[in-house]
């Protein structure tokens, strides 16, 4: 790409997202650049190539924006089944392979990048099979993991020295194998990417739960949908519960810049910046709207087992296994530039993402109404609560 394009679509960037916005009302600040510089910045080494594997997703066209934002260059490695629901216009001039990973590798073969961000590994054999080919061709070697890695959450500050469960062991229910069926995958193909790479070209970034525009999941959506309606609103959990969170567009621009300045090694990617419990974040995160509203505080894990709410992400119970769930040490990656978006910012641009023509009405409905729907089940648990 010629330095005269790249300048093109940096200043497209925004007159995309601002021609988005009068197209789409609420679309603008999910089409937001992360926080950062507002003109291009290249890296010691010059404009870089980096390819994607994934890229469609939540996390991926937040890269892309990003990337391309500071004078690289970025090529995605997708099935092409997934649309982007932010950012989309910058996908006209992203190189697309099509391929898949399970079986079809092909479209990487004997080309070179800078480096790979691996968002799609989702099988340890998946990143043996994509390092392993790339490993001559590709300088650096990203791989997107999860502080699932940690799971069982026993400690009371995981870093990244803590020690990670490799195997998935025996006499498990159907929750406890689903989390340590994931943690274990993860971790494995953390090694996988490293044994490859090899540690000075290998870095591996664990977020906690990732929240922002484009979240597919719909779980930390949950909140700036409810807080915004007003009334009498559930809190679950005790004050000092600890919950932990991040926004996509914060991993997205430290993953790049990790890039451009070479930044090898693992990575916690949690915040806030500072320890938050329940009612702080809950309050917090009111703070983005102006609608009048009452919390009732529902401290007791019994009851709150009772009537199935285990977690309102990012609280998630802190009993058991997931005792120190909302306990990872950000202490490494904030040493190495991780910043963080005000909380009020990030509720309210996901809540203006969600009201934009990007998410299906369907989904909106699902979110107030739908069978497993907290906000459903929300007044009837709160009169349960003061019944007693």
């Amino acid at each position: 790409m010629s330095k005269s394009r790249r300048e093109f679509l940096n200043a497209s960037i925004r007159a995309g997202a601002a021609m988005s916005a009068l197209a789409h009302p609420g679309l603008a600040a999910a089409l937001a650049l992360p926080s950062g510089p507002s003109t291009p910045v290249r890296s010691a080494r010059g404009a870089l190539s980096i390819l994607i594997l994934g890229g469609t997703s939540f996390i991926g066209p937040h890269v892309i924006a990003y990337a391309m934002n500071r004078g690289h260059s970025v090529t995605t490695f997708t099935r092409g089944r997934t649309k982007p629901t932010v950012h989309a216009v910058l996908f006209e001039d992203v190189e697309q392979l099509i391929g898949d990973r399970e079986n079809d590798l092909e479209a990487l073969r004997g080309r070179t990048w800078d480096a790979v961000i691996d968002n799609s590994g989702r099988r340890v054999e998946w990143t043996e099979r994509s390092a392993q080919l790339l490993r001559d061709n590709v300088d650096l070697y990203l791989y997107t993991s999860s502080t699932g890695v940690y799971y069982p959450y026993l400690g009371s500050d995981i870093d990244e020295r803590t020690e990670l469960v490799l195997e998935v062991p025996g006499g498990l229910d159907e929750e406890q194998a689903l989390e340590y069926g994931y943690g274990v995958m993860k971790a494995n193909s953390e090694l996988a990417a490293r044994s490859t790479f090899g540690d000075e070209r290998s870095i591996v970034v664990r977020p906690t739960y990732i929240m922002g525009p484009g979240d597919h999941t719909d779980r930390f959506t949950y909140w700036p949908v409810r807080l915004s309606r007003g009334g009498e609103v559930l809190v679950p959990g005790r004050s000092a519960d600890p919950v932990q969170y991040v926004d996509v567009r914060d991993v997205a621009g430290w993953m790049i810049r990790l890039i451009e300045d070479r930044v090898v090694g693992t990575f916690n990617v949690v915040g806030p910046s500072s320890a938050t419990g329940m009612h702080a974040f809950v309050h917090g995160a009111h703070a983005a709207f102006s609608s009048p509203a009452s919390f009732v505080m529902i401290p007791d894990y019994d009851f709150l087992t009772q009537h199935r709410v285990g977690f309102a992400i990012p609280w998630i119970m802190p009993i058991g296994n997931n005792a120190g769930s909302a306990l990872a040490s950000t202490r490494l990656a904030v040493q190495n530039g991780l910043t963080f978006t005000p909380l009020a910012e990030s509720v309210r641009d996901i809540h203006e993402w969600w009201h934009s023509a990007a998410v299906a009405e369907d989904r909106r409905v699902n979110m107030v109404s739908g069978q497993r729907s907290l906000m459903a089940r929300e007044a009837a648990i709160i009169a349960a609560w003061k019944a007693l």
